[in-house]
């Protein structure tokens, strides 16, 4: 233990004044950035712009996350970095942030149960949170990992000693671990421990507030599509930071109810002083909870205590919401974005499922003020979407931008609700807006990447083809722009001035 303390406190430096060490703005999940100085064009076949970029594997759904001098991104393992690893895995690799080069990767293999519990080629999709020296992520098998940011290259960390079997594939020989694998600090089994059915992948971007760590479940639907295999399991829950254990769920028993999957990370909002846990259920239904204020005694898990509920789709289906699967015009709702906090209120992307509901969808602005059930007082907006809605919105100096997978994206007053300007694109919106230095940069799965003026009258600026579909959220961090495709990770750096 003494070389973990001495590991750690190392690692433990405050981070970069303008890392990004979790998605989004640290609490409240809005995608904005203090940075300056970003390119707003670049060309990736002349390297105009381009500081360095890496291969990732060829179907990357992860964004980036930039802390302490490293660079986190979730991928596949199609092409292979480590001979050793072969074979569809989930991948976590840890960058050098200023060249790119590989440090360590977390090699996950896949879960053997049925194709429906761990998507073939979808990788490790979650993104990273990073804090005082620890790395928690969510793998592709429902597993929370504590990780140390050196990997094994100062040795084996921690309370978690079966790396060699973790790496290796069920009924496979344990796999020792070298300079360039993960170091397990500490796991948390979400399958095992809490009982969840996890549908096609696990995705949670874990919330550290205080001593603890909120995460979504990821529990969902079965391989049929139409039954909740883990009713009873909870769709949030809270672990010790220190060691992983789990103290706290919702208890809300939601599970029932979610139509697809839970997708949506928890966001924190400080609403007149208190805080509290905003966390968008399966259901399609916004939950605020207070924190966990001290770890219960030992053997003991607490029920997080609720201060109000928000049902944004209040005339959607509520009871055998499966028999709705396929169908487009009328289904229950769900939320894949993340909640945004802003000045009091709320921000939600809602609507049918992509692959499996109503085409209907909104972006709706919630009074975070209320208690109880506020569904019939918290609307202070709603705004309609073209279809779908698979991203999060981004507010900086009263513009809220947003895109839906009607292939548009919105500019709106968060004030009112009123739009401003839309745009068309071409590609599906899988990434959400990032907003920076008076501009707002945007991507889709056709690779269009484009720069608008962060303004009330549409201002194209740029526009760019990248190798492949984008799904991860741009990054800004320390000067670089981070744009991750289905195969590359790109650092894009405008030249220093004179």
């Amino acid at each position: 233990m003494a070389g973990m303390v001495i590991a750690l406190g190392a690692l433990a430096a405050p981070l970069f004044s303008a890392d990004q060490p979790q998605w989004g703005e640290r609490f409240t999940r809005n995608m904005v950035s203090a940075e300056t100085g970003l390119p707003e064009s670049f060309d990736l076949e002349k390297g105009t712009n381009v500081k360095w970029s890496v291969p990732l594997g060829t179907e990357t759904h992860g964004t980036p996350v930039v802390a302490g001098g490293r660079v986190f991104v979730g991928t596949i393992n199609n092409a292979p970095r480590d001979p050793r690893h072969r074979g569809d895995r989930g991948v976590l690799m840890c960058l050098d942030e200023q060249t790119g080069q590989l440090l360590w990767q977390l090699v996950v293999p896949k879960i053997t149960t049925s194709k429906y519990w761990d998507w073939p080629n979808a990788g490790l999709c979650s993104p990273v949170t990073f804090d005082a020296g620890r790395a928690y992520v969510v793998s592709n098998r429902g597993e929370v990992l504590c990780l140390d940011p050196a990997g094994m290259s100062n040795g084996n960390q921690g309370a978690f000693m079966d790396e060699a079997r973790h790496q290796a594939p069920a009924g496979n020989p344990p796999l020792e671990p070298a300079a360039n694998d993960a170091d397990i600090l500490w796991h948390f089994d979400l399958i095992k421990e809490v009982g969840i059915r996890q549908h096609d992948s696990a995705h949670g971007s874990p919330l550290l507030y205080q001593q603890f760590l909120y995460v979504n479940t990821s529990n969902g639907v079965d391989d049929t599509h139409r039954h909740i295999a883990s009713p009873d399991a909870p769709s949030l829950v809270v672990l010790d930071q220190a060691t992983g254990r789990l103290v706290a769920t919702d208890g809300e028993r939601i599970g029932p109810r979610i139509f697809n999957c839970t997708w949506s990370s928890p966001a924190l909002a400080q609403i007149d002083g208190r805080a509290q846990i905003i966390f968008c259920g399966g259901d399609g239904v916004v939950y605020a909870f207070e924190p966990v204020t001290a770890a219960p005694a030992a053997g003991k898990v607490e029920r997080l205590k609720k201060i109000w509920q928000f049902d944004p789709d209040p005339t959607g289906p509520k009871e055998d919401v499966h028999r709705y699967i396929s169908n487009r015009k009328e289904s229950p709702s769900n939320i894949k974005g993340l909640p945004v906090v802003y000045r009091n209120r709320i921000y939600v992307t809602v609507g049918g499922d992509l692959w499996w509901g109503k085409n209907q969808a909104w972006l709706k602005c919630i009074d975070a003020t209320g208690t109880g059930d506020i569904t019939a007082t918290g609307e202070i907006w709603s705004y309609p979407l073209e279809r779908h809605a698979m991203t999060t919105p981004a507010i900086a100096d009263g513009l809220l931008f947003v895109a839906d997978s009607g292939r548009r994206l919105h500019c709106v007053d968060p004030e009112t609700g009123r739009p401003f300007w839309t745009h068309d694109v071409k590609g599906e919106v899988w990434a959400s807006p990032l907003v920076v230095d008076g501009r707002v940069y945007f991507a889709t799965r056709r690779g269009e990447f484009l720069v608008f003026a962060a303004s009330k009258e549409k201002k194209l600026i740029s526009e760019t083809r990248f190798d492949g579909p984008i799904s991860g959220t741009p990054v800004a961090a320390n000067g670089v722009l981070f744009v991750t495709t289905m195969s590359h990770l790109y650092a894009l750096k405008a030249p220093a001035g004179p």
